[in-house]
């Protein structure tokens, strides 16, 4: 079943919290995503320095391989997560993971295309603990590297000349396509009173599964792997990616700082309804309904940017009396499980499948 038909709607067993280690023993989570990582980054950073100055060093500095005068720097870029998923997809089809190289670039090209456009629509300061492209290089350098990063993708593909190339750049455009829609409704959604959880999953759907879910199928395409491989490859990519925001979205309001790079209570402070917030607002009761109310009065209010912490506080405590946290907690895990049980569709080597679920466990537990 593809991702546009999904399975979101199916009710799985609730998956218990697990380690990495509790299903994939001897899955070594940080070599795998470092191994992504290591295979990916030159041919990502050869792309960037086709860019014309300054863009190419505006990009530079977002990936966090220059610092913010230009200097050689190891600032984080990120858990590299795409690219592990680009590699594994490709042994999944049998070939070696040397042949996913140029999904995974392109891959992370549009993801962060994504990222950079994001912080500015948001207003985001911080990112990976530095401060955002928009902040330091202004909101026009932010809107053009973006826009680059998108072009480039799509050259990284289509450069191969192959028919599987172009299989898979017909994917890549289509998630990519996705996951603006998921920003659009992201964008709208913040200034509506209420929002449902089905209008949620579909925007989170959009805006982090369509990416993901191309991520697991596109070094499988490269690989020659057909459409029904990679269609189920999608699936077990478009749930994962709803256990990873699910996730994202927990620790967007209960988060620490320290480790998310972004302020206390940062979706509160940009009013987003995420799906703690639906979830909670969908309850019911006094705590549904008092949140409700001050989520309301929020919308119209001129000093929101003034509210301080205790105020934040309060609604997020508010979310959790009312369930949202929770609710988000199940949800992460039963995405997981769907996400899991389509990896049951596709004959591919035990290894392979083991990764696959030790990188899924790794989503589900981020939080803790």
């Amino acid at each position: 079943m593809s991702p546009s038909t999904g399975t979101r709607g199916e009710t799985v067993p609730t998956v218990p919290s697990a380690t990495p280690a509790d299903s994939t023993t001897g899955v070594d989570i940080i070599a795998l995503l470092e191994r992504g990582r290591a295979l990916s980054t030159p041919v990502l950073r050869a792309a960037v320095d086709r860019l014309a100055p300054p863009m190419n060093t505006v990009a530079a500095y977002h990936f966090g391989w220059i610092d913010a005068h230009g200097h050689p720097s190891d600032g984080d870029g990120g858990k590299a997560v795409r690219p592990a998923l680009a590699l594994l997809s490709a042994e999944a089809a049998g070939a070696p993971p040397e042949v996913g190289v140029p999904g995974a670039v392109a891959v992370e090209l549009v993801h962060n295309f994504s990222l950079l456009h994001d912080d500015l629509m948001d207003g985001d300061e911080q990112r990976r603990h530095r401060d955002t492209v928009w902040k330091v290089h202004g909101p026009a350098q932010a809107i053009l590297v973006g826009d680059a990063l998108f072009a480039l993708a799509n050259e990284v593909l289509l450069e191969l000349g192959t028919v599987e190339a172009g299989r898979a750049t017909r994917r890549l455009t289509a998630a990519s396509r996705s996951l603006i829609d998921g920003q659009a409704q992201d964008i709208s959604y913040e200034h509506r009173e209420r929002v449902t959880v089905e209008e949620c999953l579909e925007m989170e759907g959009n805006k982090t599964g369509a990416l993901l879910a191309c991520a697991v199928s596109i070094g499988a395409v490269l690989g020659g792997a057909d459409d029904r491989t990679a269609d189920t490859l999608e699936t077990y990519g478009y749930h994962l990616g709803l256990a990873f925001q699910a996730i994202d979205d927990l620790l967007g309001i209960w988060g620490d700082p320290v480790s998310t790079g972004k302020q206390t209570w940062s979706d509160l402070r940009q009013r987003k309804k995420s799906l703690p917030v639906v979830a909670a607002l969908a309850e019911g009761g006094a705590a549904s309904q008092r949140l409700g109310e001050l989520l309301a009065a929020d919308a119209k209010s001129s000093d929101f940017a003034s509210f301080s912490e205790e105020e934040f506080a309060t609604r997020a405590a508010l979310i959790e009396e009312a369930g949202g946290r929770e609710w988000t907690r199940q949800e992460a895990r039963r995405q997981h499980a769907i996400a899991i049980a389509a990896l049951d569709q596709v004959e591919m080597p035990a290894t392979v499948r083991a990764q696959l679920v030790a990188l899924a466990d790794f989503v589900v537990v981020r939080e803790h």
